[in-house]
């Protein structure tokens, strides 16, 4: 099963030279990469967040598997779509899947599916592999794409998951694909976004869904996120740090109308 790039030239260059340059140059950071069980980084075109992708990517020991989270913006598939088997282009190369691994992932799941449709579109995920490409060049996936659920199944996978990973001899790296509030003022969204990530600093999963549901945050990515919290308090984290956050009007200027970025480091 091959998936093709969907979104390159779009949200990120489409020639490899371009691409390994510029993610290259973000992911450059002075401090040594450190082990760490999952990260939150952004979805939006490199021009708008692949600096704080990268300064994240870059402050991390990437290991040769990561389990890529991210939400699913087309409405297509299965609500809890691992991609199984194969592999994912980008200009940079293939990247091979760990069939194995999504094997266990959807055995040890009552919700997990086997599905590429939800794959096929979505940029979500598909961004966050060139930085993976580049800091860790012999790195195999597991893509999964996350629809709407309930809290309960949230946990529950999250859950799953993470008990999952600690009996594995390998280790793992989480990536939670989420951009944070949508088309506020600056200000506006700033304040959002603080409240939603101090419920991610301090690992606190169930308060990140019900905060965000109960203000109406418009955080694309609290499904991914909520599970990879889960995941991460059964591999023993305790602490989250934000490496920077940022917002799509440093770009362009435009302050009335912005959409939030943060990167964030779980260990």
């Amino acid at each position: 099963m091959y998936r093709a790039a969907a979104v390159a030239g779009q949200f990120y260059p489409g020639r490899k030279e371009a691409l390994l340059e510029q993610v290259s140059n973000y992911v450059q950071h002075e401090l040594e990469p450190q082990p760490a069980i999952g990260i939150m980084v952004p979805h939006a075109g490199y021009v708008y967040s692949g600096a704080i992708a990268g300064q994240t990517f870059g402050r991390v020991q990437v290991p040769d598997r990561v389990v890529l989270l991210g939400p699913n913006h087309t409405g297509y598939g299965a609500v809890q779509a691992v991609f199984p088997a194969g592999s994912w282009q980008t200009p940079l190369g293939d990247v091979p899947i760990d069939s194995q691994l999504a094997e266990q992932i959807i055995a040890a799941s009552t919700e997990a599916t086997a599905d590429e449709l939800a794959h096929r579109h979505e940029h979500s995920l598909e961004v966050q592999v060139p930085f993976i490409q580049v800091m860790a060049p012999n790195a195999r996936l597991v893509p999964i794409c996350l629809g709407h659920a309930s809290l309960e199944k949230l946990l529950d996978f999250g859950v799953s998951l993470g008990r999952l990973l600690v009996s594995q001899p390998e280790p793992t790296l989480l990536v939670a694909s989420s951009d944070m509030t949508h088309f506020e003022s600056a200000e506006s969204a700033r304040q959002r976004d603080m409240r939603a990530l101090e419920k991610v600093l301090a690992l606190d999963a169930e308060g990140l869904y019900r905060l965000v549901a109960t203000e109406h945050i418009s955080m694309c990515g609290v499904v991914p996120t909520v599970v990879m919290l889960a995941a991460a308090k059964e591999l023993g984290a305790s602490k989250g740090t934000l490496v920077r956050y940022g917002n799509s009007g440093e770009t362009t200027g435009d302050i009335s109308e912005v959409v939030g970025y943060a990167g964030v480091i779980i260990t």
